[in-house]
């Protein structure tokens, strides 16, 4: 049974493709949620998983064994595999939590410092003008939510694509897309595989605010306009906000751009396969992870010598 706990430590490599697949075939709300839950789910599948390999290299060694409680060292098919994929396992946990925690303190650290030097600034309503030959607009999460751009970015844009680019941003706020970041981060660094589906979820937080904001606007055509100018305006100037924040003109814009132009027609119902077969995936590597641990909680009564084998 040890060898199922390397299921959730192999299927993330099919999510990246799967959710560019779902992402290009549902809903973009529907997309974010269902790709961030999976992220999610893979991640804490892997995680437990290491855990469990780290748990039953350590309870094979006596002195170990004897701390918990157990009446011989932990009985596994193989030392051979196991000790070095508890080695192994124990590295990738550690670089792991150290990466986490310093993406956490670094992007927690930008955002207050943004939060602070915007309100230091007069606000209307939640537009926030920050005086900057740059170029540049973002939605700044928190409580009150804030909208800031630069003045650079108001001189770019006509009346109409202002409005237009505010209510992107201001549709990120709205739905708590940077709730989705912080999810899909967590879980990129929980696995390597999934930092190609934290890309896709800030795609579909984008593509989500795209389609918001066009319900908002009432013009699909406007806020095309506005996020390519924004864009291109941005493009040769270094950015001001904050990593983490959320950005009309961030991901690929051209694809974006393209979307919002295209016709809208009913997403064929064939083309949900392919979030089904993310679904699927997903289920597979949290059950062999919940059976393997199991199973590892087993032995180790065993081990105890509190159930007989």
């Amino acid at each position: 049974m040890t060898a199922l706990l390397l299921l959730p430590l192999i299927l993330p490599f099919l999510a990246p493709p799967l959710a560019r697949r779902t992402l290009a075939r549902l809903a973009p709300v529907g997309a974010l949620r269902v790709l961030t839950a999976s992220a999610l789910a893979l991640a804490g599948a892997c995680v437990a998983a290491l855990g469990a390999l780290v748990l039953t290299g350590l309870l094979k060694i006596p002195a170990l064994a004897a701390l918990g409680e157990l009446v011989h060292p932990l009985h596994t098919p193989s030392d051979y595999l196991v000790l070095p994929a508890a080695a192994a396992a124990t590295g990738v946990l550690a670089l792991g939590a150290l990466t986490l925690a310093r993406t956490a303190l670094r992007q927690t650290r930008a955002l207050r410092s943004a939060r602070t030097q915007a309100g230091r600034r007069p606000a209307a309503g939640d537009l926030c003008v920050v005086e900057s030959p740059h170029p540049d607009a973002y939605a700044l999460p928190g409580r009150p939510h804030r909208i800031v751009v630069t003045t650079a970015m108001l001189r770019s844009l006509t009346p109409a694509e202002r409005e237009a680019l505010f209510a992107h941003e201001r549709a990120h706020n709205r739905a708590g897309h940077h709730y989705f970041l912080a999810a899909a981060e967590l879980a990129a660094h929980c696995h390597p595989a999934l930092r190609g589906m934290r890309d896709t979820v800030r795609l579909a937080a984008e593509r989500d605010a795209d389609e918001a904001a066009a319900e908002t606007v009432g013009d699909r055509r406007l806020l095309a306009t506005a996020i390519a100018r924004a864009a291109l305006a941005g493009h040769a100037a270094p950015s001001t906000r904050p990593e983490g924040a959320l950005a009309a003109t961030t991901g690929p814009v051209p694809q974006r751009v393209a979307a919002l132009l295209a016709p809208q027609e009913e997403r064929p119902r064939a083309g949900r396969w392919t979030a089904c077969l993310l679904v699927a995936c997903t289920l597979l590597s949290v059950t062999a992870g919940t059976v393997g641990i199991a199973d590892f909680h087993h032995r180790v009564e065993i081990a105890q010598g509190e159930s007989g084998p």
